[in-house]
């Protein structure tokens, strides 16, 4: 295979498996050829990648070296994935009973919660975390995505137990939102005590479900090392938890003028934030 064929495949294997490390003498295996050439070969891969900030290919040396693929994603391309996201919530007709949207089209967009997925994975990239944790239903797949960015598996908790699921732990929470107790479970074998997670939703008003995974993942030891947030209202301004990242800040919604104000989180686009 010349030269071009290797560097092209080479980039499709790391970015489609982000952060998996690949041993060297698995490229060297597939495609028949020395370790100085494959070495040449990702040197001008990594060049390809970083000039064009489609991501950054970082090496390892020793006996548990590789080479992984880090996904990365521009200020400018998230500002204009923001943007994006912000023009389509102002629509009135997003606008339902008591002051909520309507965003299910948004959270179910692959190309939407694909990029979203990747700010967070930027933001969350060097917490060591072991697990990327949601509720059902909505934020499952931008949680998916970064996921899937970080190679780390995704635990979805769930409101309600599944005979599926095994033995489950399962709390009662107060959604500051719906203002009422809710339920929540998660089955036993999900996680491993004493490890970290990152939390990602959807859609936080009072920060209720947030608290109610936090204080789930409590009872298996489980340290909350990042919390990534899709939308955000302003309002209450003193939430149950104090520590996250919004992507989007929903400022105010009138639903008899139709008015929705919505706008970026300008932190994600200052170098030193992230």
């Amino acid at each position: 295979m010349k030269r071009t064929k290797r560097v092209g495949a080479i980039i499709k294997i790391l970015s489609d498996n982000p952060n998996k490390l690949f041993s060297l003498g698995y490229f060297c295996e597939l495609f028949s050829a020395a370790k100085s050439s494959i070495s040449e070969d990702i040197h001008t891969a990594k060049q390809i990648l970083e000039e064009m900030e489609l991501g950054m290919i970082e090496t390892s040396a020793g006996a548990g070296g590789g080479v992984k693929f880090i996904p990365h994603i521009s200020d400018q391309e998230a500002e204009e994935l923001l943007k994006q996201i912000c023009e389509k919530l102002k629509d009135k007709n997003r606008i339902l009973g008591g002051g909520f949207l309507y965003t299910s089209d948004l959270m179910f967009d692959s190309n939407l919660t694909k990029k979203a997925g990747e700010i967070f994975a930027k933001r969350f990239m060097n917490l060591s975390a072991d697990y990327v944790v949601t509720i059902e239903t909505k934020g499952i797949p931008v949680a998916l995505m970064t996921a899937h960015a970080l190679n780390l598996p995704l635990v979805v908790i769930r409101r309600e137990s599944k005979i599926s699921e095994g033995s489950t732990v399962s709390i009662n929470y107060f959604s500051g939102s719906a203002e009422r107790i809710q339920k929540m479970s998660i089955s036993k074998r999900a996680v491993t005590s004493g490890s970290k997670a990152i939390i990602i939703d959807d859609f936080m008003r009072a920060g209720g479900s947030v608290k109610g995974i936090s204080d789930m993942l409590a009872e298996f030891d489980i340290a909350i090392v990042g919390t990534g947030i899709v939308i955000a209202t302003t309002e209450p301004e003193k939430k149950k938890i104090q520590d996250f990242f919004p992507l989007i800040y929903l400022g105010s919604v009138d639903e008899n003028e139709k008015i929705i104000n919505v706008f970026p989180n300008s932190l994600i686009f200052c170098k030193k934030n992230l």
